[in-house]
């Protein structure tokens, strides 16, 4: 009988005990420093011009002895750095051109550079200047410009340049950049209605707006120098590419149908006839919740059922 007693007791001791909290899982960081593009941004869709690349062609068209043109308008990655951007074509070889939207940090070119492989020093364009088989990285003044020609660099592929002509791209861009440089607000009075959501989540009033529409699609990008927030409505009637993946991203309570992909920093959903796109990116990076993002996109929400 005492045993019983005892035994009971000690029961009773563990039932009153807390139990043991279960370990939650990680937080997934996003692994990318650029969000996905939007079909058909090659600057035959976007904002006007003048920009980069048409202050460039006939200057290019003299040098290298072939004829060079410039897509009419550009556009914004909302990457870190975000870089606007656009195209040249080398007798119709794409050389998409990037210049920061924000003036340079300390550690811009090595984002640029990131993924690029083996690189070179390219002192003609400056100490810090990198040349790889994909890009071109240097500064000019307190910009970071990158140079990515569709085809690479000494590659041999369809649409790739040699170097000599990369780095001659180049010098071009480098002499034409401090007078073409944009302003940091460029607003669409759409996007104001996101604009206090987007600054709770970069915690700071942003520096940095790039609005525009193509097609009648809107983009509308909030940046600092170490976060950008970007909402992009597709112009096409296009799928979503990540619902064929397996598994499948997690489902999102949004649009028919909605994914979250925290790897990513994004959630993208189907709303209408649009597909749109809603990016997080912080650097360094940190946990980008579906319910951030969703309290960023759900003031625009009227604007998308179509």
């Amino acid at each position: 009988m005492g045993f019983a007693l005892v035994a009971g007791c000690s029961v009773a001791r563990k039932a009153d005990e807390a139990r043991p909290r279960p370990t939650p899982p990680p937080a997934v960081l996003p692994n990318v420093v650029v969000p996905p593009q939007a079909e058909g941004l090659d600057g035959t869709a976007g904002a006007p011009g003048p920009h980069v690349c048409t202050a460039v062609t006939s200057t290019l068209t003299k040098q290298l002895g072939v004829k060079v043109t410039a897509n009419p308008n550009a556009w914004n990655d909302g990457g870190l750095p975000a870089l606007d951007l656009c195209t040249l074509l080398l007798e119709g070889r794409p050389v998409v051109v990037g210049v920061s939207a924000l003036p340079i940090q300390p550690d811009s070119l090595s984002r640029l550079a990131a993924g690029a492989g083996t690189l070179e020093l390219v002192p003609e364009l400056g100490p810090e200047a990198r040349i790889g088989a994909s890009r071109v990285v240097f500064a000019v003044r307190d910009r970071a410009v990158k140079i990515t020609p569709a085809g690479g660099i000494n590659g041999g592929y369809p649409g790739g340049i040699d170097r000599a002509k990369a780095v001659a791209i180049a010098r071009a861009v480098r002499d034409v950049v401090p007078a073409m440089v944009r302003p940091g607000r460029q607003s669409d009075a759409a996007c104001q209605l996101s604009t206090s959501a987007a600054e709770r989540f970069v915690g700071v009033l942003v520096q940095l707006r790039r609005d525009y529409r193509v097609n009648g699609a809107l983009t509308c990008i909030w940046g600092t120098f170490d976060a950008t927030v970007s909402i992009v409505e597709s112009f096409h009637t296009d799928t979503i590419p990540e619902a064929k993946q397996t598994p499948p991203p997690r489902l999102a309570p949004i649009g028919q149908p909605g994914y979250y992909l925290p790897d990513q920093g994004e959630l993208v959903f189907r709303k209408g006839r649009r597909v749109v796109r809603v990016t997080g990116l912080t650097n360094p990076p940190r946990e980008i919740t579906m319910e951030a993002l969703l309290e960023i996109v759900e003031p625009l929400m009227p604007l998308f059922i179509r």
